[in-house]
């Protein structure tokens, strides 16, 4: 195989490896299930030893971009987008700022889904979420029990179809929940606030809009249900 150029940059031997192995796999326009060159060939054409060169491989197959399959020795396939995330995530590792970009972010997501939500919407789908209503075990005023809190919005997730959006729901969860714990103290005086006003929109009523193919309504709904965490970041990132 013809001789590949390391990435001169401030990285590591084994970060310039996998630098050039992503460019060599580009310019070669190998797709999922092309063979590429074994191991002795890659650390010689790149000048490397062996043990630097399966270092960086490893990263690849730890996301999927290469398999080794018998007989056919290493290929390309097609990569986790989120098996990094998924791996590395951990609320404790996170500063505050992170925790509040998540939290924004999934806020986000989730108001602009509506329209894929609907447009997807099935009888059967608004049966199982009536169902999860009917079954969620509610310790408050629009709180409910994590497993039920779960349920509802991964459900949502699931009717768009789209399954980066839900593995992202499921990924980001815990961070969630971290954060709904660790700042407790700021958030319940928030909660009665809007539950004074009569501000609260629960999964109930997000239910209803969505049994009467509300769009509007909904769209309205979800972004008031998630009010809480909305006045939590705007205090929170003054």
């Amino acid at each position: 195989m013809e001789e590949l150029k390391l990435a001169n940059h401030n990285t590591t031997l084994v970060d310039s490896v996998e630098e050039s192995l992503i460019s060599y796999f580009k310019e070669q326009g190998l797709r999922p299930g092309c063979s590429i060159p074994n191991e002795m060939e890659l650390a010689a054409s790149l000048g490397v030893g062996r043990a630097v060169l399966r270092e960086a491989l490893s990263r690849f197959k730890m996301t999927g971009m290469i398999v080794s399959r018998t007989k056919k020795g290493m290929v390309l396939g097609e990569p986790s987008l989120l098996g990094g995330m998924k791996r590395c995530i951990n609320p404790l590792l996170m500063n505050e700022s992170t925790l509040c970009d998540i939290l924004e972010f999934r806020v986000a997501l989730e108001i602009g889904i509506s329209d894929n939500i609907f447009r997807n919407l099935t009888d059967a789908d608004v049966a199982e979420l009536k169902e999860i209503v009917e079954m969620s075990q509610v310790i408050g005023n629009n709180k409910y029990a994590p497993v039920s809190e779960h349920r509802f919005h991964t459900k949502l997730y699931e009717i768009t179809g789209n399954k980066i959006i839900t593995e992202f729901q499921d990924i980001i969860y815990p961070v969630l929940d971290f954060v709904k714990e660790k700042y407790r103290d700021f958030l319940e005086p928030i909660e009665k606030e809007l539950e004074r006003a009569g501000a609260l929109v629960t999964h109930r009523d997000l239910l209803k809009y969505i049994e009467n193919r509300d769009l509007k309504g909904y769209k309205k709904a979800i972004e008031e249900h998630f009010r809480l965490y909305s006045i939590y970041l705007e205090r929170h990132k003054k």
